[in-house]
Parts: C-alpha cells; sequence; structure tokens
C-alpha cells in the first residue's frame, strides 16, 4: 500500500470536513475504512463493505491510522500463507515500523513488535525454532490428554454441578485449556485462578498486561530450569532436549507463545461451540441423534464462528500483486480468517453444511500453520462431549439475545454463557497423572517420538523374592488387554 494513497491532501480545510452524522465520519485518511473506533463495533460488517466496495483484498486502516491490507477471500488467505518467497511474518519490515510511524504506545504494539519466536521467524531460523516446536508436539500422547481432559471436565464439572447455575465462559471454557496445557507442559501443580487470569490479560493490552507476562514468565522460566535439571516426558522436556538446543529464554518464550495462543483459541471454541449447542435448536438435535458427532460440530463452529477473527500480520517481501491490487515491498496484509471463511466464493449459502471439511482458515496455513490444532480439537471436541454427557439436561439461562461478546480486531470473545440444570452430586476425580523421566536429546539422536520408554521394574511380592513371569506372549497379551480396561475407565 503505497504512502500516497493515504496522503492528507485537502485535509486541514474545514470546507472539506464532511456534516455532521455523515458516514464518512467514519472514514480515515484518503477515505479509508478505519478497524477501529466508532464505525468498526460490528468488524464483520465492514469486512463485507470492504468486500463489496474493493473485492477479495481490501485497503484499510489498523489502529493509529495504519495503513494495512486486509486479505478477506479465501484462495487469497490461502496464496498469502503459502507464498514465503513473497510474504512472511517479520514485522519489521512494516514499513510504519520502518519509518517510525508505528508508535511505540500503540495498542496493538504487543502484536506488531518483533520478537525471537518461530512465529516471527523465516528462513533457517524459523526452521530451527519450528522444528523445536513441532518435534516437541509429535511427542505428545493424544490418547493419554484425551483422558485427561475428560478428568479436567469432571473436575470442573464438580465445582458447580451441585448449584444448578453456571456461567460456562468464565468456570469453564476459560479453564479447560489452562488445566490441559499445565498437564502437558509438565506443570499441573502450578494451575490456578491467578494463571488463568494472566494469560488472559496479556493478549489484551491493558495497564495489568506488563505485570501479567512477568508473571506468566516467572512461571515458565522456572519450569524451565527445572525441567533442564530433570527432564520428564513432557512437552517442556522435549523442547528443552531437541536437537535443535534451545536456549533456557527461547524454551521459556516459546512456552510463552503456545500457553496464550492455545489457552484464547481453546477458550473461544469452546464457548463457541456451547453457545451453538445451546441457542440452536436443530444443531443439537442433530448432535443428540446421532446425525452430527462432537467433531463434526466442531469442524462447523470452526467455520462459523473461528477463535481468532484475523492474524496480524503478514508483509510484503517485495513489489508483487493479490487479486488485482498493487502490493508494494514493505506492506502488510491481514490474514482474513473470520472474512475468508465466508467468501461466497467458497461458500455462496452460509447455511450449508460444513460438517467434515477443514479447508476453513482457523489454523492458518503454510509453514506457518498452528502445529498445535491436534490439541485444540481434542480439547473441543473431549470437552464439550463429557460436559453434555455429565449435564445433559443443559440449558441457557438467559434470553439469546442477552448474551455480549467483547470483540478485538483478533478474535470475538463470548463474555459470558449463563446456564441452568438439574443440580447433581460430584463425581471422584484424580485429575493429575505424573509424568515419567525421559533421556536427554542430543544432536543426531532419535527425536523424542523415537525415544525408548523406560522399562518398569521387575514386580516382587513383599519379601522381596521376584514373582513368577508369564511367557512374552502372555504378557504382552494381558498388558494390552489392562491397558484396554484402564482407557474404558478413563484413566
Amino acid at each position: 500500500m503505497t504512502p500516497e494513497s493515504h496522503s492528507l491532501t485537502d485535509t486541514d480545510d474545514p470546507s472539506a470536513a464532511p456534516p455532521p452524522g455523515c458516514p464518512a465520519h467514519d472514514l480515515g485518511p484518503g477515505g479509508l475504512r478505519r478497524l477501529y473506533g466508532p464505525g468498526a463495533e460490528d468488524l464483520g460488517a465492514v469486512y463485507e463493505k470492504l468486500r463489496a466496495e474493493h473485492g477479495p483484498v481490501a485497503p484499510a486502516l489498523l489502529h493509529g491510522d495504519l495503513p494495512i491490507w486486509v486479505v478477506l477471500g479465501h484462495r487469497e488467505n490461502m496464496h498469502m500463507v503459502s507464498t514465503p518467497s513473497h510474504f512472511c511474518r517479520d514485522t519489521r519490515l512494516w514499513t510504519p515500523m520502518r519509518d517510525g510511524t508505528a508508535k511505540p504506545d500503540n495498542p496493538l504494539m504487543p502484536h506488531l513488535a518483533w520478537q525471537p519466536l518461530c512465529s516471527h521467524a523465516e528462513g533457517d531460523e524459523h526452521l530451527r525454532l519450528r522444528g523445536a516446536v513441532s518435534g516437541a508436539m509429535s511427542t505428545i500422547d493424544y490418547r493419554a490428554i484425551r483422558r485427561h481432559i475428560n478428568r479436567a471436565t469432571q473436575h470442573l464439572v464438580n465445582k458447580f454441578c451441585e448449584e444448578g447455575r453456571a456461567d460456562l465462559v468464565s468456570q469453564f471454557a476459560e479453564r479447560l485449556p489452562m488445566v490441559v496445557m499445565c498437564e502437558i507442559f509438565g506443570m499441573p501443580e502450578e494451575f490456578n485462578d491467578r494463571l488463568v487470569e494472566a494469560a488472559r490479560d496479556l493478549p489484551k493490552g491493558t495497564e495489568t498486561a506488563l505485570a501479567s507476562n512477568a508473571y506468566i514468565m516467572d512461571v515458565l522460566m522456572r519450569l524451565t530450569a527445572r525441567r533442564r535439571a530433570e527432564p520428564k516426558d513432557d512437552f517442556t522436556s522435549h523442547l528443552i532436549n531437541h536437537p535443535a538446543r534451545l536456549t533456557d529464554e527461547e524454551v521459556a518464550q516459546h512456552l510463552r507463545l503456545v500457553l496464550i495462543v492455545a489457552s484464547e483459541s481453546c477458550a473461544n471454541l469452546l464457548a463457541n461451540v456451547l453457545r451453538v449447542v445451546l441457542t440452536d435448536p436443530g444443531f443439537r438435535a442433530q448432535l443428540n441423534g446421532g446425525q452430527m458427532t462432537v467433531p463434526e460440530a466442531v469442524e462447523q463452529t470452526l467455520w462459523d464462528e473461528p477463535p481468532f477473527s484475523t492474524i496480524i500480520a503478514y508483509f510484503a517481501k517485495q513489489d508483487t500483486e493479490l487479486a488485482g491490487q498493487r502490493i508494494r515491498q514493505g506492506d502488510g496484509l491481514l490474514l482474513g480468517i473470520a472474512p475468508g471463511n465466508v467468501d461466497p466464493r467458497v461458500r455462496p449459502d452460509l447455511k450449508a453444511n460444513m460438517q467434515g471439511n477443514r479447508s476453513h482458515l482457523a489454523f492458518s496455513g503454510g509453514p506457518h500453520e498452528c502445529p498445535g490444532q491436534d490439541i485444540g480439537r481434542a480439547i473441543a471436541d473431549v470437552g464439550v462431549d463429557a460436559l453434555l454427557n455429565r449435564v445433559p439436561d443443559i440449558q441457557l439461562s438467559c434470553d439469546e439475545q442477552e448474551l455480549r461478546w467483547r470483540e478485538t480486531i483478533s478474535n470475538r470473545h463470548l463474555v459470558e454463557l449463563p446456564v441452568k440444570f438439574e443440580p447433581g452430586p460430584q463425581q471422584e476425580v484424580i485429575l493429575s497423572s505424573q509424568a515419567e523421566s525421559v533421556p536427554s536429546q542430543r544432536t543426531g539422536s532419535r527425536t523424542a517420538a523415537e525415544q525408548p520408554r523406560p522399562t518398569a521394574p521387575e514386580p516382587v511380592d513383599t519379601s522381596g523374592t521376584p514373582l513368577s513371569t508369564p511367557a512374552p506372549g502372555q504378557a504382552s497379551r494381558k498388558g494390552v488387554f489392562h491397558r484396554f480396561l484402564r482407557w474404558l475407565g478413563g484413566e
């Protein structure tokens, strides 16, 4: 986007000012639509106006009247994220950052300030950092995590089941992801209300965001030091011991990135799925009648109400063209997840069933595609299913029109989801499990996913005499069967 297209020519002429009440008051320099402030309360409507006026790629203004392209088309978004030779995530390339027009006090600076993370890195450095994160992700035992999600759901429901009323946002959706991520990181003892609130506060750029960041980083730096000294079979240990040899600072920073993104996105996804279940009788009937599974309901929600509306931002590495728009080197582009998901060329009928179709933009794509999307799906799938099984008569306790949203350029977050149901007794739940030690990884060694598990010690009786050991084939069959029975019991 050229600086000339945002010139302030004639803006000092009082006669050029639009009359009070004119829609032009919602426009900024160059007559471009603002994505913030008055007139941008409903960003979905703003995106549709931009689509009608400019097509799949439209010029707009971010906070501080910073120029940005909004990529509205599904095809154009996929092209952008999949063409690293033309577009990247390195915010240092953005012209407003280079010429100083993006001020340090800009409310979007937490998103725009470059950080040494895989989400901002490119080339070999991106491969090194992303490889470590993806490698650590590959070691996660998803069957064990799904059992933990079920137990964590039961634990959270126990806290309100006897009341017959609850707010599924603050008491469930905002807490379940953090419980699960603490288990994955190997720090279940760190889960508390303060950590949940800090993770919610940090991305908002509030006055307390710096304090929240300091608290989270202190927790994660202490965790990194513990796992560096005593590795276990958890995500943190595998991240530390990956052949990429991340420093303690790099480990803690990437733990924070994964924690905050997982917490925010999963909380929104859970709340959005549950809202639809509670407000759409046809949707719930399909779910109860077996015509739709919970995973299919989750995919439908990822189309209709993705956890993140946009991602800030991609940047042009060279002059190029996108959907007929001339993009100059240094221009910024918003990844339009929500507007791309409703692109009329992809979804001419927004009421059409999209269950089972995973071509939405909810997890981005290309080199920066979300590496933790399977965790997000598991939290939503198991969490929603376990909640509805535990309180099958759950109903919304207010009119749907009374539900409130807190919308930013990044996402729409449901403020509350009040429900009522028949009170029931608590259930016994053992929440946390003990992680095993894991060998350190070295450059050139097998990845964490290939590391052998520690061998269990030979069983002994109370006198210290070894117990009789069955034949290898019998032991294997018995072990598999017992593990299957334990899996059925949610252990």
